[in-house]
C-alpha cells in the first residue's frame, strides 16, 4: 500500500487557497500564446492538430527534442510520461521488486523512496548534511551500497535544499555504484537552473549506459501545466519494462501537450535564459534576506534549483508555517513533510514572479513572530 503523499496533500488543501504561495517549487509560468509565439507556424500547427490517441513511448518529434537536451541518447532512448511522478512510478514497478535494497538521498520527494517502500523494498537513507552545505557523505555512501543495493537514486540539483555536486563528485557516486552492482535513478527535474557560475552537471544517462535520467517541463521551463515529463537510459530492455508499466496508468500523454513540449524545446534557449534571469535577481535577495536575519535563520545558499531550505535558529518550523499563512497569508512547506527529522526547516521558492513582494511580506511577519513569545528565546529582537 502507498502511503499519503504528505507535500501533495498539503498541497491539495492549501496551494489554491493560500493568498501567496512562497514554497512552489516550478518556475513562472507563461500563456499558451506567449509559447506559441516563440515558435513560427505554431500556432497554425497546434489548431491542424488531430485529438487522437498518442504514441504511448512519447510523440516521435517530442522524443527527438528531448534527446537533443543530451549528448549519447537518440530519440530511442527516451520514454516520454505524464509528469516526472509517473515516471518515478513505472522506474520503481519495472527495476525493483520485493526484498531489493534502494539508497536514496534524503530530504526527498516522497515518491523517490515510499513507492520502493510500498513494493516491500528496504530504503537506507543517504543524508544530505546541513553542517557540509547540504552535501551528502561519499564514505557514507560506499557503506550504504556495500554491494547489495539495487538502486542509488540522486536527485540534483536538490530538492528541497539546492545542493548541487561538483561533476568530479556526481561522476565518483556514479563510479561507485557501479561497482557495487547498483543502478543509478537520477533525478535532474532541476537541471539547467543553476546559480550564476555554477556549471551544470552532465546527465546521468551520459555517464553511464545503465542510468536512468529523468526530465520535466516544470521547473527550468516553468511549464508545469503541460504535464510532460521523461525518462532518458540507454538500457533500452528497462524502457520496455517500464513501457508496460505505463500501459496500467495513462498508456499515453495528451497530443495538445506534446506538441505544446515540442514548442518549448524548439525554444528551449529563450526559455531558459528567461527562467535563468527571474532566478538570479531572486537568489540574490534569498541570499541578502537571510544572511541579514542571521539571527533567526540558518541559511545555506542554493547552487541550484527553485527552492531552499533554512531552518529556525530556535523553535519548530510547523509553528512557524502555521502562523506566517494565518497572519500574513504566505505559504510556507515544513521541513517535517520530508520526514520527522526536519522539525526546524522550512521549503521556501524562489522560482515566481511575484518572489520579491512576497519576501516582503515574510520580512514583516519576521517581525511580528520575532516579537512573540513563542520560543523565540524572548529576545525580543527586531531587523
Amino acid at each position: 500500500m502507498l502511503p499519503p503523499f504528505r507535500l501533495e496533500r498539503f498541497f491539495a488543501e492549501h496551494e489554491f487557497s493560500a493568498p501567496h504561495l512562497l514554497c512552489a517549487s516550478d518556475g513562472e509560468t507563461l500563456t499558451v500564446a506567449e509559447l506559441l509565439d516563440l515558435v513560427p507556424g505554431a500556432a497554425e500547427g497546434l489548431a491542424r492538430l488531430r485529438l487522437g490517441y498518442t504514441d504511448s513511448r512519447g510523440a516521435p518529434e517530442l522524443r527527438a527534442a528531448i534527446a537533443g537536451l543530451y549528448e549519447t541518447v537518440t530519440p530511442d532512448d527516451i520514454l516520454v510520461h505524464v509528469g516526472a511522478e509517473e515516471a518515478i512510478y513505472t522506474f520503481m514497478r519495472a527495476a525493483l521488486s520485493p526484498g531489493d535494497q534502494v539508497v536514496a538521498t534524503t530530504p526527498s520527494y516522497q515518491s523517490l523512496t515510499d513507492v520502493a517502500r510500498s513494493l516491500s523494498c528496504r530504503v537506507a537513507a543517504w543524508r544530505c548534511d546541513p553542517a557540509w552545505g547540504f552535501a551528502p557523505d561519499m564514505a557514507e555512501l560506499d557503506s550504504l551500497l556495500d554491494g547489495r543495493a539495487k538502486v542509488l537514486v540522486v536527485n540534483f540539483p536538490h530538492n528541497p535544499t539546492g545542493y548541487l555536486p561538483t561533476r568530479g563528485a556526481f561522476a565518483a557516486m556514479l563510479e561507485l555504484a557501479g561497482e557495487r552492482g547498483a543502478r543509478v535513478f537520477s533525478d535532474e527535474v532541476y537541471r539547467f537552473s543553476e546559480a550564476d557560475g555554477v556549471p551544470t552537471l552532465p546527465a546521468a544517462c551520459d555517464l553511464d549506459p545503465g542510468a536512468v535520467s529523468l526530465g520535466v517541463l516544470s521547473k527550468s521551463f516553468g511549464l508545469a501545466g503541460l504535464r510532460v515529463g521523461w525518462v532518458a537510459c540507454r538500457d533500452r530492455e528497462l524502457l520496455a519494462r517500464m513501457a508496460t508499466v505505463k500501459d496500467y496508468l495513462s498508456i499515453c500523454g495528451s497530443g495538445p501537450s506534446e506538441f505544446l513540449a515540442g514548442c518549448a524545446l524548439a525554444a528551449r534557449e529563450p526559455l531558459l535564459a528567461r527562467m535563468r534571469a527571474l532566478l538570479s535577481g531572486n537568489r540574490r535577495l534569498l541570499e541578502t534576506f537571510f544572511l541579514d536575519r542571521a539571527d533567526l535563520f540558518h541559511f545555506v545558499a542554493p547552487r541550484g534549483g527553485l527552492t531552499a531550505f533554512p531552518g529556525l535558529v530556535s523553535g519548530d518550523a510547523d509553528a512557524f508555517c502555521r502562523e506566517a499563512l494565518e497572519k500574513a497569508g504566505l505559504l510556507l512547506l515544513p521541513g517535517r513533510l520530508y520526514g520527522e527529522e526536519w522539525p526546524g526547516r522550512f521549503r521556501i521558492g524562489f522560482g515566481r514572479a511575484d518572489f520579491a513582494e512576497n519576501l516582503e511580506r515574510l520580512a514583516g511577519f519576521c517581525r511580528i513572530w520575532n516579537r512573540g513569545p513563542a520560543g523565540r528565546n524572548g529576545a525580543g529582537r527586531s531587523k
